[in-house]
């Protein structure tokens, strides 16, 4: 019931092919079918691992296509700053004026210059800002830069 695939080995002619002798014996026709062959689980079960290899490799890609598209997204991100949260102190000290212009203590002129110019187009009191804001944003200035008036602010 069974016979050597490429033709009959005792007669001494070769194979046709070196190709199909992996599988030396196959069922002939007449076997019966209803017992599946070693051969039929090798070529079923051989795409089916394959198939879901493929599948993990390509959703574990998008999974690390998207990560990494989130992490470059969080490092390019500008950092919002906090605001500070209290009311004004009753003399302004550096710490508060660097608050107030959302600079360092110890800030260069040029950038505390064009921090209170920032701030003060956003506050200013022709422009429906507050005077108290102002007067706070002026005092803070004067504070970095050196020039303290003497006292605290009017308010």
């Amino acid at each position: 019931s069974f016979s050597r695939v490429g033709g009959d080995q005792s007669s001494g002619s070769p194979s046709p092919s070196p190709f199909k002798t992996v599988l030396p014996y196959l069922p002939s026709r007449s076997a019966p079918s209803s017992l599946p062959s070693f051969t039929s689980y090798i070529y079923l079960e051989a795409p089916l691992a394959v198939g879901a290899t493929v599948a993990a490799a390509a959703l574990g890609g998008r999974y690390m296509i998207v990560a990494w598209q989130a992490f470059k997204t969080y490092l390019s991100a500008p950092r919002v700053r906090r605001f500070y949260y209290g009311g004004f102190e009753q003399v302004m000290t550096k710490r508060e004026a660097a608050l107030i212009l959302g600079v360092r203590e110890s800030a260069v002129m040029e950038k505390i210059k064009e921090a209170h110019r920032r701030v003060m187009v956003a506050n200013h009191p022709d422009a429906g800002g507050s005077h108290y804001l102002a007067t706070k944003i002026n005092e803070a200035k004067d504070i970095l830069t050196g020039k303290t008036r003497g006292g605290s602010s009017a308010f």
